[in-house]
Order: C-alpha cells, then structure tokens, then sequence
C-alpha cells in the first residue's frame, strides 16, 4: 500500500506542473506525458534517487544509481522498474513500456554510467510481461 501511495505522489509531479497553464475554457490543465528518459527521471524518479543520481537514505533506503554496475545489464533495471523491488515501486502499469525503456537507457547513460547499449520498448514487454500500448 505505501509503495503505491510513493508511485502514485511522484506520478503527481508530472500530473500538474509549476507553471501550467489552464487549457481553452479553464477546465483544467492538460500537459503532455514525459516522454524521454531526462523528462521521466525528473519528474517520477528524481525525488526519491535525488537530482544527482545517488539516492538517500531517511525513512528507506534509495538505491544509487550512479556510477552502479547493477545497470550494465538493462534486464536489471528494467525489472526492477516494472516490477519494483523493497522501497522501489513497481511502475509497469503507470508508465508505457516506451517510457520505462527512456528512463532506464537514461540512467544507463548519466549519473557516471556509460552502459550505451538501447533499451527498447519491447524488452520493456517482455521483462515487464506486458504489450507494449500501440503508439509507444
């Protein structure tokens, strides 16, 4: 229950950003989901792994994610991602498997790691054990 409350307040940061304007007739807000890898770490997982990468520690134990040999095989990233894992929550049935795909090839790639290989969506699915949604 708690992991979800986590997944589901992070996910708010994308829902209604700083500065959003309200749509034609103010009825509410509509803003485009994050789409690359910078924009999904930045607005799901950069408040709990931190702007740098290197996690916390407080009430649970954020993993580092920097300069981190785990993230070298992106198998281990992605299921952990999609399916979650002690503090981690999983993400698979709040992001499209394009976009775990862009946040784990993003973390492969900053935050001291040069794992270069892609990911793509489709491993995303078949780690994940989900389709990938039609136009991602």
């Amino acid at each position: 229950m708690i992991r979800r409350f986590i997944a589901a307040a992070a996910l708010v940061a994308f829902a209604v950003p700083a500065g959003a304007q309200d749509a034609p007739g103010g009825v509410g807000t509509r803003v485009p989901p994050p789409q690359t890898g910078e924009q999904i770490y930045r607005q799901v997982c950069q408040a709990c792994h931190m702007a740098d990468g290197k996690g916390a520690t407080g009430a649970a134990t954020i993993a580092s994610l920097a300069a981190n040999p785990k993230l070298k095989f992106p198998a281990y990233p992605i299921t952990i991602v999609a399916k979650g894992k002690g503090a981690m929550p999983w993400l698979n049935d709040m992001l499209t498997p394009a976009q775990i795909a862009a946040a784990v090839g993003y973390v492969r790639t900053h935050f001291g790691n040069d794992y270069g290989d892609p990911v793509t969506a489709e491993q995303v699915a078949k780690l994940a054990g989900s389709p990938p949604k039609a136009g991602h």
